[in-house]
């Protein structure tokens, strides 16, 4: 591969995830971390794509995928279903983190009668209880993406490396039997590190991701406990989901 492919390379990787880190790119196109530096530092100086630390992202997203307030007007009948019908499942008084996804936003619009604990790395989830006053929100560190209104990177894991939460409830890209994937590089390892933090693990999930192969694998089945999605979602893979010995909770649409 010659420099100007793997710069090619690295610029469409960055299109479909946005951001990512120095080894995500690196083992992309099979390089050094070193090599992909420099081809970053090139990228950087021609406009196209920002360095930021241990990482870089795209400056010009060709698509609207990544923008939360675009996301959030997708599917937002079935959002507002799932909000609901999870909020039902948190106890008053629990411990929750709550992840950056925008049906997870819709989750959050339900707690504040809960008098939860909210642990999030949500800027859109964040500003929701700037004002409450029954809610004790604790907000991550890390880098701020504005489009995704997200804080990732390495303190935004460490947080969450070092809480315990009694709820997690996230959402991701796409499930299928094998396990769940997400578009975003950076944000699977917070989720993972969301999971472990967590005595039970809320997926919502609307029928769009049933099926559905994102860019990057998140993690198997194994870890979740609970997935609430809406009624347009296919009934065989509901059904095998169960079996699976995984709750799922189908939100009725109005």
């Amino acid at each position: 591969m010659t420099p100007e492919e793997r710069k090619h390379r690295l610029e469409a990787y960055l299109q479909k995830v946005e951001f990512a880190s120095l080894e995500e790119l690196a083992r992309h196109v099979g390089a050094s971390v070193s090599t992909v530096r420099r081809d970053l530092t090139v990228l950087e100086a021609s406009g196209s794509v920002k360095r930021t630390h241990g990482g870089a992202r795209i400056l010009t997203p060709k698509s609207d995928e990544f923008i939360f307030s675009a996301r959030d007007t997708h599917q937002l009948a079935e959002k507002e279903a799932i909000g609901r019908a999870c909020a039902g499942l948190i106890r008053p008084n629990q411990s929750v983190i709550v992840d950056a996804g925008t049906t997870v936003y819709h989750v959050a619009k339900n707690l504040e009668d809960k008098s939860p604990q909210i642990v999030t790395n949500s800027l859109p989830v964040a500003n929701l209880f700037a004002s409450a006053t029954r809610v004790e929100l604790v907000l991550s560190g890390g880098v701020l993406y504005p489009r995704l209104g997200v804080l990732v990177g390495p303190l935004a894991v460490e947080t969450f490396s070092k809480v315990h939460a009694d709820v997690a409830v996230m959402s991701a890209g796409g499930i299928t039997l094998e396990g769940l994937t997400n578009s975003h590089g950076l944000l699977i390892d917070i989720q993972l590190a969301m999971m472990r933090a967590a005595a039970r693990v809320i997926m919502c999930l609307d029928h769009t991701k049933f099926g559905r192969r994102s860019v990057l694998p998140l993690c198997d089945l194994e870890p979740i406990d609970v997935i609430v999605t809406d009624s347009g979602a296919p009934t065989e893979m509901v059904e095998q989901l169960r079996q699976r010995s995984i709750e799922v909770v189908v939100a009725p649409l109005p």
